[in-house]
């Protein structure tokens, strides 16, 4: 039987900390339950932006619901991911009952929810919180104001943990090439919260509206310190993913080397299970497929070469031949997080253009996208599909686009659909790239 909390059975839970090293007891008890379960498909879903193990839970509990209908003769065995993320908590996902999205004051008032998920995600930095919280508040009249601001998020976001991957988490490498940080770190703040505040008005007005106010630069800077976080948990994703979750996989697969494993991931969890294929032990082909939702992350990072930069390519190139069957990424061109926001943020330190001067049109082709805006990019081969096709026949190879606007459509201001990934059409597709039935 089913935990009350969760609608699947087995169901075994995955924690990390920061530096992907993962709660041994509960990694062990899969080791030791998985193989006695007789699981011959495990299912491996990771969270994007979650500021507690409850909304993880809630998460996976409603899209791994219809999964024991639609396949109703699979050995499935279901694991949910959780490492120490957070998600400001005036984005409301879509179904969730409304205790869990309650009404927000609104932007840009730093509410005690977000607060609070902000102490638990930078742990020492309470004071900086405190006076950020303060200035949202204030919103002291001045433009050193916002400079201090800036500075503060910088402050709140800079500790770098050790490795290799660069303190901002790029998705693209160049050889020879400076990896700056972010200009909306590097640069003027008080000019990058203006310029949000343009983006995020233009966002909220209604299609075609003629909008005469000026918006208030502090909602800008309510997003500066929502995309100074997006970083910190972005490079915190591949941290997990590739030394923590890549082993553990490799672990199962010595336990139960028959055993097929399909990783799941939405937002940033994409990037993290992508990331897990890095980290996976030199041999091991146990993942079967794999299925980005609304992917957080550079739609260049599979490439080898970047079409707009010879010498650079995707920090994942070739990793997608780990995968024994397809890597699926679906995309939809509402998810506004994705669409607007995420090459807004994703431009580097010295690119001449302002942020509000590419104007959400230009942005659809841009080439900071995002892999839950318009699928896997300069990746050869790759094959482009609609959700309904997707559904009738796919790929059993590489990698495949697939357009799910069709149900990835709800949500509002600034994140728009990119939440909206419990569907069982989604459901549907995890099972036809797993080839499970």
């Amino acid at each position: 039987m089913a935990d009350p909390a969760m609608s699947v059975t087995p169901y075994w839970e995955l924690t990390f900390d920061a530096d992907g090293d993962p709660d041994t007891g509960r990694r062990d008890r899969l080791l030791a339950e998985v193989v006695d379960r007789g699981v011959e498909d495990l299912v491996v879903f990771s969270h994007g932006w979650n500021s507690d193990r409850s909304g993880a839970t809630r998460l996976y509990s409603h899209f791994f619901a219809p999964f024991p209908e639609l396949a109703p003769t699979a050995r499935l065995g279901y694991v949910g991911v959780v490492w120490p993320s957070m998600r400001f908590s005036d984005e409301p996902i879509p179904d969730f009952p409304r205790a869990v999205a309650a009404e927000m004051p609104p932007r840009p008032v730093l509410d005690k929810d977000t607060r609070h998920a902000l102490l638990e995600t930078f742990p020492g930095r309470a004071t900086v919180i405190d006076q950020l919280a303060r200035m949202l508040d204030q919103q002291p009249r001045d433009e050193a104001a916002l400079e201090e601001f800036g500075r503060l998020v910088r402050l709140l976001v800079e500790v770098v943990p050790p490795g290799p991957q660069a303190w901002f988490a790029a998705d693209t490498l160049a050889e020879g090439v400076p990896q700056d940080e972010p200009e909306i770190l590097a640069g003027p703040a008080a000019a990058v919260c203006e310029e949000f505040a343009q983006v995020l008005a233009g966002l909220e007005s209604p299609q075609g509206a003629q909008e005469f106010t000026i918006p208030n630069p502090w909602d800008g800077a309510h997003e500066l310190l929502r995309q100074g976080t997006y970083y910190a948990m972005k490079r915190r994703a591949g941290t997990v993913g590739e030394r923590g979750l890549g082993r553990v996989v490799g672990q199962l697969a010595e336990v139960a080397p028959n055993m097929r494993v399909h990783l799941v991931g939405h937002s940033f969890g994409g990037r993290l299970v992508s990331f897990a294929l890095r980290g996976l032990p030199e041999g091991v082909r146990t993942v079967k497929s794999v299925t980005l939702l609304q992917g957080a992350f550079s739609h260049y990072a599979f490439a080898t070469r970047l079409p707009h930069d010879a010498r650079a390519g995707g920090v994942l190139q070739g990793q997608q031949n780990r995968v024994d069957g397809p890597l699926v990424c679906c995309f939809s061109s509402h998810d506004s997080a994705l669409g607007t926001l995420y090459p807004l943020a994703s431009r580097m330190a010295g690119d001449a253009q302002g942020v509000a001067a590419f104007g959400i049109g230009r942005m659809l082709g841009d080439k900071w996208g995002a892999m839950g805006h318009d699928g896997v990019q300069a990746v050869p081969g790759t094959v482009s599909l609609r959700l309904a096709d997707a559904l009738k026949k796919l790929p059993v190879k590489g990698c495949v686009n697939v357009d799910a606007a069709a149900v990835v459509r709800r949500g509002g201001p600034p994140a728009g659909a990119h939440s909206d990934i419990c569907h069982r059409e989604l459901a549907r597709l995890v099972l036809a790239a797993g080839r499970i039935q």
